[in-house]
């Protein structure tokens, strides 16, 4: 065993696959929805601070490196859609949240706001799908614990948007009660 392959205590370094040395997911482990989440957050995070219209953020977010790899129409429809709903979907985050929304920082609450916008509109996109995806962006973006009070708020929401998958999978031993 090499010198690369300890670590400062001697013992072997455990790999992870599919993550960079800093511990984020690598570029190619990624998929096309996962990108477009990912460009989908950094537009709204700049809505949400910036208060930039869509319109101008889309443009400046298509000529990101690496946007060709996000699926675009998955992009549009989670920017454009948050956007246009924002007050509904924050009517159903709120009771959810042990503070004020203005004190949720901005990239948990796009991140909230991906995640319900995709329960109630991406039918395609399993709850639990949704809800790993969400936490990894709140992971990757967010705060050190950020990405536990996504989990507690789309975990608190899914039953209530997604009754009869969230029950399928508690049946079936795939989510807890």
């Amino acid at each position: 065993m090499t010198e690369d392959t300890k670590s400062s205590s001697g013992k072997p370094r455990q790999t992870r696959t599919g993550l960079t040395s800093t511990g984020a997911r690598k570029a190619a482990a990624k998929s096309n929805r996962s990108r477009a989440r990912e460009f989908a957050l950094q537009a709204l995070y700049q809505h949400l601070v910036g208060r930039n219209d869509a319109a101008s953020i889309d443009q400046f977010t298509r000529d990101l490196a690496g946007f060709h790899k996000a699926d675009a129409a998955h992009y549009d429809a989670l920017l454009h859609g948050s956007i246009e709903s924002a007050d509904e979907l924050d009517a159903l985050i709120v009771p959810l949240l042990d503070r004020k929304l203005e004190e949720i920082s901005p990239i948990e609450h796009g991140v909230m706001w991906i995640g319900v916008y995709e329960f109630k509109h991406c039918l395609d996109v399993p709850w639990r799908v949704v809800l790993n995806e969400c936490i990894e962006l709140a992971k990757e973006f967010g705060g050190t614990d950020g990405h536990k009070y996504v989990n507690a708020v789309l975990n608190g929401l899914a039953p209530q948007l997604r009754p009869d998958e969230v029950e399928a999978d508690r049946l079936s031993g795939k989510a807890k009660p």
